[in-house]
């Protein structure tokens, strides 16, 4: 039996996903570490879990590294692999993994990862194409690199995660406003980065041993950053079943590069990358994780398999078995304009006579129910078809026909 501890600072429905499919691996004994109480685990995964630890803080690697030690007694021996899915716990876990003497990827490159500032510069001096920046610890330094590039630019915070927190800036008044939201500190560094106008993409991938050995291409439409800035956008995303376009040829080449310069040797890792009206690309950012977003649900649809069971399985065993792809996926995230809570959900009887015979997987907004404010909205739906063209003409419907009515107090937003 290998044992596993699997490190879920909050039990969340996706995360949960993940700690059920690694329990249910064969010959796997899971111990579980969470700041949220037991009673937030389903019963029918808690009956798989081999032990459970609550730590006051999630995030710090020596309350991790002590849940790990005091879970040897229930795992039968001290952890194999220790592990979680969270962006923000890639480096608490290196480190927690450095202290226990565990396989995994190591403490400098996980910081490599997390660290965009960082990230940025490695792959500058590996010769790669990225972004210009600047990791910006005063005002001077950013008004400096803004009279250096010109607008429009980019300010993210240096350990960001999904596009929250970041601003577009399109002349000296929109500075001035990010600035006073988002201060550049000694203490609280911005990443100051050039606006780079093209289409964005994501490139998902499983190294092993350093070498690539899968990879998908997802499109959005539009870029996150647009979605961002505009809370009423409908947006999507493409798995085209073709890969291999030759559009995609320079991500091909760049991304395994990219990886390798990074230090990651075995792993699945989520990529945001640009392609310009020129056709060059510019590789954006990087974790060193499974996608969010229902982007693992997707993929599993695209190539008919449970992406989250084989995460699992390259974490525990460091094996990933060869993909298919079979058909183009998409999903479209449901969001309402405004604030307050769902009152309706307008056009489904259309939509549903449409397009229902490609649905495999939706979670429609609930009356009631309060506007997320995040990006991924207050529900989506998810298409699939072996024709590409299908699926993004049926996103395009979806967006169009389906409106979220929000409320605010009394009035309709």
């Amino acid at each position: 039996m290998t044992r596993v501890v699997f490190v879920a600072p909050f039990l969340l429905d996706a995360t949960l996903r993940f700690v059920d499919v690694t329990a249910r691996l064969p010959g796997v004994r899971v111990g579980l570490v969470s700041q949220d109480p037991i009673g937030r685990v389903p019963a029918g995964l808690r009956s798989r879990l081999a032990g459970f630890r609550q730590v006051g803080d999630g995030l710090d690697p020596g309350a991790i590294v002590d849940a790990a030690r005091a879970l040897a007694g229930p795992l039968g021996g001290p952890a194999e692999r220790l592990f979680g899915a969270l962006e923000q716990l890639q480096v608490p876990l290196a480190v927690a993994r450095a202290a226990l003497g565990l396989p995994g990827v190591g403490v400098e490159t996980a910081r490599n990862f997390r660290d965009k500032a960082r990230m940025k510069r490695v792959l500058h001096e590996a010769g790669l194409p990225c972004a210009r920046f600047r990791l910006a610890s005063t005002a001077d330094d950013v008004w400096t690199f803004a009279r250096e590039i010109g607008f429009p630019l980019v300010l993210k915070p240096p350990a960001g995660a999904g596009a929250r927190n970041t601003f577009r800036v399109d002349d000296v008044h929109q500075l001035e406003d990010a600035l006073r939201v988002a201060p550049a500190r000694p203490a609280a560094p911005v990443l100051v980065e050039e606006f780079i106008v093209g289409e964005e993409h994501s490139f998902d991938s499983v190294m092993i041993g350093g070498e690539l050995v899968w990879h998908s291409i997802s499109d959005y439409r539009p870029t996150p950053l647009d979605v961002m800035e505009n809370p009423w956008i409908q947006w999507c995303v493409l798995l085209p079943r073709e890969t291999d376009r030759p559009r995609y040829a320079p991500i091909r080449e760049a991304a395994p590069r990219s990886l390798r310069a990074l230090g990651l040797d075995t792993g699945l890792t989520h990529m945001e990358w640009f392609r310009r009206q020129d056709g060059t690309i510019a590789i954006s950012e990087v974790g060193v994780r499974p996608p969010g977003a229902q982007f693992t649900t997707l993929i599993s649809y695209a190539y008919d398999v449970d992406l989250y069971r084989r995460w699992a399985a390259l974490m525990v065993f460091d094996r990933f078995e060869p993909l298919e792809r079979r058909y183009a996926t998409g999903a479209a995230y449901l969001r309402g304009m405004g604030r307050g809570r769902v009152k309706a959900v307008h056009g489904l009887d259309r939509a549903q006579a449409e397009l229902g015979e490609l649905v495999v997987e939706a979670k429609l907004p609930k009356p009631g129910q309060p506007a997320s404010g995040t990006y991924e909205g207050e529900g989506y739906v998810i298409l699939r078809h072996p024709d590409t063209d299908v699926v993004a003409r049926a996103l395009q419907r979806v967006v169009t026909l389906l409106r979220v009515e929000l409320v605010d107090g009394g009035g309709a937003q």
